[in-house]
């Protein structure tokens, strides 16, 4: 009688396990973790989007015709807008900068009180940093000052042209390092009596807020 028993309750208990292995067999893989998948990767970093910001840097060139070779400190702002496919980056860029580049070389005396840029942009993302070069148009104004304290100024069109990089040290925030050459046309003076113009070199740096 016991032996009937014992066999009876293993048995129960036997088909119990059984039917608990099946049922957990036909419950979805998902209510169990995976612990062979790789977990998820960073996103990469977007610089897709519209931005602004400030630069300050050190411009120095020559005047065509004339001796003078105006230097000084240029700052002001900048805002653009980026697209982005995969690693390629390409937009367009604005800025404004007033600048205290100034040169005398008796008796005369150039400056460049401010100038601007509208260019486009293009380049190649690696993670967080953006390797670019960038074109467009310039214009600016080219001041001429003679003894007598005759003035005569006169805003030129021109081309610019560079390249820079830029790193992301947060997702709104940018800081870049950028090099442009700009050449303003040549315009008449009278009071130097000859077509007088600017080319000349920017090195900057800039920090950038992107929404």
């Amino acid at each position: 009688m016991r032996t009937t028993l014992g066999a009876t309750v293993f048995g129960a208990a036997f088909l119990t396990a059984i039917a608990g292995v099946a049922s957990a067999a036909d419950l979805p893989a998902s209510n169990y973790p995976n612990y062979y998948t790789a977990p998820a990767s960073y996103s990469a970093y977007s610089w897709a989007g519209p931005y602004v910001g400030g630069t300050l840097g050190y411009a120095w060139g020559e005047v065509s015709n004339n001796p003078t070779r105006p230097s000084g400190a240029a700052g002001g702002i900048e805002a653009g807008f980026n697209w982005q496919h995969g690693n390629f980056v390409y937009g367009a860029e604005t800025d404004f900068s007033l600048s205290g580049a100034e040169d005398t070389f008796a008796p005369w005396q150039f400056s460049n009180p401010w100038f601007g840029t509208v260019r486009g942009r293009a380049g190649v993302a690696i993670g967080n940093v953006l390797v670019y070069g960038t074109a467009g148009l310039a214009y600016g104004e080219l001041t001429a000052d003679t003894a007598g304290n005759l003035s005569e100024s006169h805003t030129s069109l021109g081309w610019v042209a560079g390249g820079g990089a830029e790193v992301g040290l947060t997702p709104q925030w940018s800081a870049k390092a950028e090099w442009l050459y700009l050449d303003f046309a040549d315009r008449s003076y009278s009071v130097t009596g000859t077509n007088n113009g600017l080319a000349a070199n920017l090195l900057r740096l800039g920090i950038n807020y992107h929404f």
